[in-house]
């Protein structure tokens, strides 16, 4: 079975491999879901059950937790943005670069 680290990397690839061919909004999917895959390990840590298998309701679980840095929220609050109009976040939000910052600030070193 493989560990919640390659679960990770699997979908960072992919999301990376979804940006290269200029489909960001499937890259959007699979960072979001490679952040769940951290953010379901740290409840796990932490002996709290996942209410969901979805991406987006653990990623909003987060804001339920007491004492996460404000950093930890940004980047969770960040991953669930929804898109405009014209199916775009703000050109500042890389939902990648998000994926892997949650998942240092939540399993910090691993």
């Amino acid at each position: 079975m493989p560990t919640w680290q390659d679960q990770f990397q699997q979908e960072i690839g992919r999301a990376q491999d979804c940006r290269a061919r200029k489909n960001e909004g499937q890259a959007r999917v699979c960072a979001r879901r490679a952040a769940g895959v951290a953010v379901r390990e740290y409840l796990s840590r932490r002996g709290l059950r996942a209410l969901s298998s979805s991406a987006y309701d653990l990623l909003n679980s987060l804001s339920d937790l007491p004492d996460l840095p404000e950093g930890t929220l940004q980047s969770a609050r960040t991953l669930t943005l929804r898109v405009n109009e014209q199916f775009q976040l703000p050109p500042e939000a890389d939902l990648i670069r998000e994926a892997y910052l949650l998942r240092e600030q939540l399993l910090p070193g691993e």
